[in-house]
Order: C-alpha cells, then sequence, then structure tokens
C-alpha cells in the first residue's frame, strides 16, 4: 500500500493531523517548543490534573502499591485501592456496583462485547463518540441512528424494531457541547423491549449523574476527575455479567493501584464542589462575555464550547493564529466531525480566569 500518497492526499484536503509536544505538567498555562501558551482545549475539566492533592494521593498510592498493576483484575492486578474505587464510584452514582476498565473506548467496546449474543438492534445518536459506533460494529449489528437528539426520530425507527434493543447515547456531546435529554430517553426504554445506555465522559464530575433504573452508565475519570480510567455502573447483575463476559475487561491489564488512590482524592474533591462552582461560572461568563463580542458560539452549558467555522482549512489557519497570539484551542475537522463542520473546540477549565476567557474571546473575534 501506497502510504505515502494517503498522507499526502489528507495534508491536501487539510485533514492531517499532528502532535504538539507539551513541556510541562496538564495545566491551563502549558508550554510547547518553548512558546508559553493558555490552554482552552484540555479535558480536565475541574483543573484536577495537577492539583496539589491528588498528587500528593498519587505519591501515596505508589509508596503503597508500586508503579504497575501486574496483570488483568481477574489474575492478580485488583488491589484493594481498585476495589475501594469501585465502592466510591457506586455509591456517587447511585448504583448496586461499579466496574473499572483502563480507558473509555476500552469500556465501551467491553459493554457491546459482552452484550454481543443478547441484542437484536441498537439505535445510537447520530453524533455519539466513535468508541460507541465501533462497539456496534463489533458486535455485528448495522449501525443505526437516529437524528441528533430528535425524540419522534427515535420513535419512528423503534417502532420498525422486534426483539430485544439498546439505545445508546453521549450524556453531553463531545464536539457539541450540548445534552442528552435521558428523562425523555427513559420514557421512551419504559415502552419499548429496549435498555438504555449512556456515555457520560463528559459529564460525570460536573452534572449530577441521571441514571434510570436498570440502565447502563458508562463515564470517564481521564476528564474532569484529571486522572485517568474509566467505570462502568450498574445493577449487582450486569456488572457481574460484565465481569465474566467483557473482553476488553477479562484480556486488558488493571490501571494502577496509584491512579485509584489519586482518583479516590479527585472524587473527594468533585464531591465538596469548589471546583466544579468555579467551573460553572466560567461558563456563564464566556457565554455572556460571547454574547456582547456577537460571536456566533454553539449553545451549550457544558464546559465544551465549540465556535463553527466550516472550512477546515479556515479553521486551521484561526488555530494557528491563536496559538501565536498564545491561545491553544484546537480546530477539529472531519471525520471527527460532519464534513463542512470543521471548528474551534474551546474547552473550560475551573482555574481558568475571568481576563484569560476575555482575552481569548477578543482574539478570536479579531481572527473571524
Amino acid at each position: 500500500m501506497d502510504f505515502s500518497k494517503k498522507l499526502s492526499d489528507l495534508k491536501k484536503a487539510h485533514l492531517y493531523r499532528s502532535r504538539k509536544v507539551s513541556e510541562n505538567a496538564q495545566d491551563i498555562q502549558l508550554t510547547i517548543n518553548g512558546k508559553s501558551l493558555i490552554n482552552f482545549c484540555s479535558n480536565d475539566y475541574l483543573s484536577l490534573a495537577n492539583h496539589p492533592e491528588v498528587i500528593e494521593a498519587l505519591k501515596k498510592g505508589v509508596d503503597q502499591y508500586g508503579v504497575g498493576s501486574g496483570s488483568s483484575h481477574l489474575v492478580s492486578g485488583h488491589s484493594r485501592a481498585h476495589h475501594d474505587l469501585e465502592e466510591a464510584l457506586a455509591d456517587y452514582t447511585g448504583q448496586d456496583r461499579a466496574l473499572l476498565f483502563s480507558t473509555g473506548y476500552s469500556a465501551n467496546l467491553g459493554i457491546f462485547s459482552a452484550l454481543k449474543d443478547e441484542l437484536d438492534w441498537v439505535l445510537q445518536d447520530k453524533l455519539n463518540h466513535a468508541s460507541l459506533i465501533d462497539g456496534n460494529q463489533l458486535i455485528g449489528l448495522p449501525v443505526q441512528r437516529y437524528l441528533h437528539n430528535d425524540i419522534d426520530s427515535l420513535k419512528k425507527k423503534i417502532a420498525k424494531q422486534s426483539g430485544q434493543g439498546m439505545i445508546v447515547t453521549d450524556t453531553v456531546f463531545s464536539m457539541d457541547g450540548d445534552r442528552a435529554n435521558i428523562d425523555d430517553l427513559q420514557k421512551i426504554e419504559n415502552f419499548s423491549n429496549a435498555i438504555l445506555m449512556q456515555d457520560d465522559a463528559h459529564g460525570f464530575g460536573i452534572f449530577e449523574p441521571n441514571i434510570p433504573t436498570n440502565s447502563i452508565y458508562m463515564a470517564t475519570l481521564g476528564k474532569a476527575a484529571g486522572t485517568m480510567g474509566a467505570f462502568v455502573a450498574g445493577n449487582e447483575d450486569f456488572i457481574e455479567f460484565l465481569i465474566q463476559k467483557s473482553r476488553p475487561y477479562v484480556y486488558t491489564t488493571a490501571t494502577s493501584p496509584a491512579i485509584c488512590v489519586a482518583t479516590l482524592k479527585s472524587l473527594d474533591l468533585i464531591k465538596q464542589g469548589e471546583q466544579k462552582a468555579k467551573l460553572l461560572a466560567n461558563i456563564d461568563y464566556f457565554r455572556n462575555f460571547s454574547s456582547t463580542l456577537d460571536l456566533p458560539i454553539e449553545p451549550s452549558s457544558s464546559a465544551i464550547q465549540p465556535l463553527i467555522i466550516g472550512d477546515s482549512q479556515k479553521a486551521l489557519k484561526i488555530s494557528q493564529t491563536l496559538f501565536d497570539k498564545g491561545f491553544y484551542v484546537s480546530a477539529i475537522r472531519p471525520p471527527t466531525v460532519p464534513k463542512n463542520t470543521a471548528r474551534l473546540r474551546i474547552t473550560l477549565n475551573a482555574d481558568h480566569t475571568q481576563a484569560q476567557i476575555e482575552q481569548l474571546l477578543t482574539q478570536i473575534k479579531y481572527a473571524l
């Protein structure tokens, strides 16, 4: 295969992806190639990744457990730290049990792999995360999508299904920042032979979990919680079924126990609410100030604030202009988002200052 030509084609279409190497801890201020930047593209929404109490907890975890877990959970890799974190996450979400996974991607694949022989159909929101689509394809069922956040579209598609099914949605959509209506989805679930699954990667720790009875809840720990990994929460029997049948769970080395100790501290800080209050205040300030500048930011009450540019080349150019001015904001392009909807995906963190938000939005206004 001619990979050189394929890479060249991506560059010509302005869809080539490249990495930037940061030289300091994940924080509001990043240094990349010697340049100091204000970071507005991190998913560290509550600014916990470099929080001193979380760092100290990680150090204590390393002192007690070492670095690696050594094996999968079902061999010798399941420590007291893993067990304590699972119990704390179950309590926080109000569910019987929680089960840790190494990443959110593997958690979603794990749910689908376990349900491979249980489902006759799956209906997904059109803007669901790639890991949900990949999980759907993994089990050999066609990817059927209802229109984004459109309950009528979902009802029409459900009417055509038979057998056992699953309705799947992001809770906070990763590229648009809007939220699913879980209450409406629960009503549909109650009147159909379906189970509801939600991926709350971008809402966990910020918004209170809304988990209907006997539904499936997945959330990640590498975003608002500031550490790494993910978990699935649900009733006792479902979690035990995942332990038996989820291939990514059975065959993946467990996360570091020290990370679990750090995440327990993160969860304590989330419960205290100080960082959450700061983030929500920043979201309000961002929305109000962008409105005064008449910037066409899409409606969003979450930490994700998208500015649709449309053309990929133009989105890259504006992102580079902001980078040159000292602001790190990624240009998100197809296939991550639909064709002709390239955008700046601005993400707010708890430790951003109002002055930094004002400066960013003013520079965006100039760039446009």
